[in-house]
């Protein structure tokens, strides 16, 4: 152990911290030193989304000191911002959120800032909807979304409800950094800035994710339509089954085994609906029930995943990319059909969704933005096309209509500027509502959409990377890329490399680079000749590297597409092991 860590230890057990605190450093120190290191050797970085880690004492974890640090800086920033702050608070059902949730609140009013904090678990959407209705000029929502239970974090937003973007995301975090110690921190005082909040805005949101309706007739015709909904322990519960009621559907099945709010989510190891095994027990409900569709929500209901019976009949899980995919398509379709698309219509992905929704938009004639990876980015670029002046020819103010990601996330309509689930399930049950109608299935329409289209395959594998030394072998492995691009993989030519932190596009067969216009990130996508891409990007909130993989291939009809799949299934496996990553 280093100097630098002793010293901060020290710190903690001679310092103004808690009993508890230091009782739990003296168990580690005794049973667990080289745990006592991983909590201190750094402190819990404030990234440009906020803070997310294992809780527990340290610099290193969440904790109330290092909360409640994160939120003197913020306060600080906001209110050099701004001359009056209000602010937003909520939480999901993680052990220690409302209490974390509680000293953030203590503190923003203790630096004489309005708080609207919600009177108990709610989703992550519903508090980018309060910043907006309530007029606040930023909030948090204490979450770390679909991480295993030991984790906690901390979302920051500003006034749009969208996460922090530059400039205000790096001058948050010099803030953050400008507090030392503790006694940089107002813990309390002006208790009653503090103002709880509850139904009265889960009915104005209820009521807005209502108007997101397109086919409400359809939603009537089929109200027995056979939902089963998990909220997998997380707050789902709170308003998933009022908005499906609010789309008039009547025979929806909530799991019982994954009902009950629970910070703990004993049946599960990962709370995430990506996760066949967190979905398994809707899906054998489904199977029982012989349900019409399964759909689940992570902890703080950003994120939803889709089960539906595949073309022979089975239960399978549909991908992010498949969900995107049915969402988008049904949004440009049916806007067209009701007569209600603009012109001047968009939406947006990110750079590492399927390419599919590009050629679709593109055929439909709707404008498709590509994005970096985080729903503050579509956010950002909603803002930034709303804002332009309207003109006749739609080169103006753009309507957006739709975002989302491959990771399961989903944006409806603009008055939400994060991901959704709770309206993502209901437009979703009414896409299916819409298809029974015809006779048919959502698996069904997705087989149209290859066959008309052309079929492309994704896949997502992370690597982790633990302990100290993670951080650099991912850098390491990041840097390797950039320095010695890869000239082919497992038999194709690399065409492209974009490289997102150096902002450029390279010809690797020319030597030609072209500028990317968006913000830096540490992403690279290799652009191969018979049109695979491959991304590579480090997590920002786990220590992971994410590869995405997509492939593509026609398909002629829809017999052919086990035999397809397979083949482009195995296309990815051999790139895989052709780049070691196994």
């Amino acid at each position: 152990m280093d100097i630098k860590t002793e010293r901060k230890i020290n710190d903690w057990l001679s310092g103004n911290y808690d009993d508890a605190a230091k009782n739990e450093i003296r168990q580690l120190q005794k049973n667990d030193p080289a745990q006592l290191e991983d909590a201190f050797y750094k402190d819990l970085e404030f990234g440009t989304g906020g803070l997310r880690g294992l809780m527990g004492v340290g610099t290193n974890r969440m904790n109330k000191y290092t909360v409640g640090m994160a939120t003197q800086g913020y306060a600080n920033y906001l209110n050099k911002s701004f001359q009056e702050v209000k602010v937003a608070i909520a939480h999901d059902v993680r052990n220690n959120s409302r209490k974390f949730a509680e000293i953030a609140a203590n503190i923003f009013a203790a630096n004489g800032i309005t708080v609207y904090l919600f009177e108990a678990i709610r989703p992550t959407p519903e508090l980018s909807f309060a910043i907006r209705s309530l007029g606040c000029q930023g909030g948090l929502v204490i979450t770390a979304s679909h991480n295993p239970k030991e984790y906690n974090g901390y979302k920051a937003y500003w006034k749009d409800g969208g996460q922090l973007v530059p400039p205000h995301d790096k001058n948050v975090i010099t803030e953050v950094e400008k507090i030392k110690s503790l006694d940089d921190v107002k813990w309390s005082g002006n208790e009653n800035n503090i103002h709880l909040i509850g139904k009265d805005t889960d009915d104005a949101y209820l009521q807005m994710v209502k108007t997101l309706s397109v086919n409400p007739d359809a939603c009537i015709e089929q109200q027995d339509l056979k939902i089963v909904y998990t909220p997998i322990h997380g707050t789902g519960i709170m308003l998933v089954p009022k908005a499906l009621a609010a789309f008039g559907f009547r025979n929806v099945h909530v799991v019982k085994e994954q009902e009950t709010p629970d910070g703990n989510f004993p049946t599960v190891i990962y709370p995430n609906p990506e996760e066949k095994e967190t979905m398994s027990i809707g899906l054998q409900k489904a199977k029982e029930l012989d349900a019409d569709i399964l759909l689940g929500t992570d902890p703080d209901a950003d994120r939803v995943g889709v089960g539906v019976k595949d073309n022979h009949g089975n239960w399978v899980l549909l991908n992010g990319n498949q969900t995107a995919l049915l969402v988008f398509n049904y949004i440009i379709e049916a806007r067209k059909n009701k007569g209600v698309a603009k012109p001047n219509d968009m939406v947006v992905k990110t750079i590492v969704t399927t390419d599919l929704i590009d050629v679709i938009a593109a055929k439909s004639n709707i404008s498709c933005y590509n994005v970096l990876t985080g729903f503050k980015w579509i956010a950002e670029l909603i803002r930034e096309k709303e804002a332009r002046p309207d003109d006749s020819v739609g080169r103006g103010k753009e309507n957006y209509v739709v975002g989302g990601e491959e990771s399961f996330g989903l944006m409806i309509g603009d008055q939400v500027r994060d991901k959704d689930s709770v309206s993502a399930v209901a437009i979703i049950c009414e896409m299916a509502a819409v298809e029974k109608n015809k006779g048919r299935t959502l698996f069904e329409k997705l087989m149209d959409l290859y066959v008309q289209h052309g079929f492309y395959y994704e896949k997502l594998i992370s690597l982790t990377k633990k302990g100290m030394n993670g951080s650099k072998e991912i850098a390491d492995m990041m840097q390797g890329y950039r320095d010695n691009p890869p000239t082919e993989i497992a038999g194709s030519k690399v065409k492209e490399l974009l490289d997102y932190q150096t902002q450029q596009k390279k010809n690797l067969v020319t030597g030609e680079t072209q500028k990317i216009d968006l913000p830096k990130s540490n992403v690279l996508q290799f652009l191969m000749e018979d049109g695979t891409k491959i991304s590579a990007r480090p997590s920002g909130t786990e220590p992971k590297i994410k590869f995405y993989f997509s492939v593509n291939a026609p398909l002629n009809n829809v017999g052919d597409f086990d035999k397809t799949q397979k083949m482009l299934d195995e296309k990815i496996d051999n790139i895989i092991e052709s780049m070691n990553l196994k």
